[in-house]
C-alpha cells in the first residue's frame, strides 16, 4: 500500500464501549430496585394513575431525568467547555435514560395508556430507550468485530475520500505497468475501486473473503518480468486495502442508520412532553 494511503486510514476509531463503569451499573440497580419497591408498596396502598399526586410523581421524576439526559446532548455540542467527565455524561445518558422509561411505565400505574397523547408519549418513551439500548449494543459490537480481522482502521465520514486516494494511486502504478497488468487491472480491479461498496457478507464474516478475492493476482505473477511483479504487489496492497474500506463502510454503516431512528424521536419526545407538562400545568 502506498505511503501517503497508508498515513491517512491507519488510524484510531473513534468509538466507545458504553457500558463500562460498575458503579454505575450498581446505582442503577439500586434504584431501580428502589422504585420498584416504592411503586409495589404504593399500590398496596392505594390505585395509581396519571393523574392522581403518585402517577404525578412518578412522571415528575421520569422528567427530570428526561432533561438530565437532554443535557447531554447539550454537552456533547459545547465540548469547548469543561462541563465534566464525558464518561460520566455518557453512563447517566444509558442509565438515566433507563430508569426514564421505568418510571414512564410507573406513572401510568404499568397499564395501556388512554387517549391519542397519551399513547404517542408512552409509544416514543419506550422506542427511545429501547433504540438507545441497541445503540450501546452497536457501540460495543462494532469495535469488536472490526478489529478481529482487519489490519485498517478509519473514521466512516473518510471511506470515500480514501478509496478515491487509493484508486489515484492504483491508476498511477498502472500507467507505468505493461498491456498484461493494465489488462488485468481493468477486468478485476478497476471497478471495485471505483466507490465504496457494502457487502452482507462482511456481516458473517469480517474479512469478506479478502483472501480468497487476493488469489487473482497469483494467475498473473509468474508472467511478469521482476520489476513487473513489484508494481502488482502494490496495485495487491492497494485492493486489500479497498476491501477493508468495505467492510469498516458496510459494518459502520447501522451505526448512522440507528442516529436517524434515535436522534429525530428523542427530540421529538422532548417537545411533546413538555407540551404535555404546560397542558396538565395549565388545565
Amino acid at each position: 500500500m502506498e505511503t501517503g494511503v497508508r498515513d491517512i486510514v491507519v488510524g484510531r476509531i473513534d468509538l466507545k464501549r458504553w457500558v463500562q463503569e460498575p458503579r454505575w451499573l450498581l446505582a442503577f440497580s439500586v434504584a431501580m430496585v428502589l422504585c420498584l419497591l416504592t411503586y409495589a408498596i404504593n399500590a398496596s396502598i392505594s390505585e395509581i394513575n396519571p393523574g392522581n399526586s403518585w402517577g404525578i410523581t412518578y412522571g415528575t421524576f421520569a422528567s427530570i431525568l428526561m432533561v438530565g439526559d437532554v443535557l447531554y446532548a447539550v454537552r456533547r455540542r459545547m465540548l469547548k467547555y469543561d462541563l465534566g467527565n464525558s464518561k460520566t455524561w455518557v453512563q447517566f445518558h444509558v442509565y438515566g435514560g433507563t430508569l426514564f422509561a421505568v418510571l414512564v411505565l410507573m406513572h401510568s400505574g404499568f397499564r395501556w395508556p388512554v387517549g391519542l397523547m397519551n399513547w404517542v408519549l408512552w409509544s416514543l418513551s419506550l422506542w427511545v430507550t429501547l433504540s438507545g439500548l441497541f445503540g450501546v449494543f452497536l457501540q460495543r459490537w462494532i469495535p469488536t468485530i472490526l478489529s478481529s480481522g482487519l489490519s485498517v482502521e478509519v473514521v466512516y465520514e473518510r471511506i470515500p475520500e480514501l478509496v478515491d486516494q487509493v484508486r489515484i494511486c492504483a491508476e498511477k502504478v498502472v500507467e507505468e505497468c505493461t498491456d498484461t497488468v493494465k489488462d488485468f487491472y481493468k477486468m478485476n480491479l478497476a471497478g471495485a475501486l471505483v466507490a465504496p461498496q457494502s457487502k452482507a457478507i462482511y456481516f458473517v464474516d469480517v474479512t469478506g473473503g479478502i483472501r480468497t478475492m487476493l488469489r487473482t493476482f497469483e494467475y498473473i505473477r509468474p508472467l511478469l518480468t521482476l520489476e513487473e511483479k513489484g508494481k502488482l504487489e502494490r496495485l495487491e496492497g492497494m485492493y486489500k486495502t479497498k476491501l477493508e474500506l468495505d467492510a469498516h463502510f458496510t459494518i459502520q454503516r447501522p451505526l448512522r442508520w440507528w442516529l436517524y431512528t434515535h436522534v429525530p424521536v428523542s427530540l421529538m419526545l422532548v417537545l411533546l412532553v413538555a407540551l404535555h407538562l404546560y397542558v396538565v400545568s395549565v388545565y
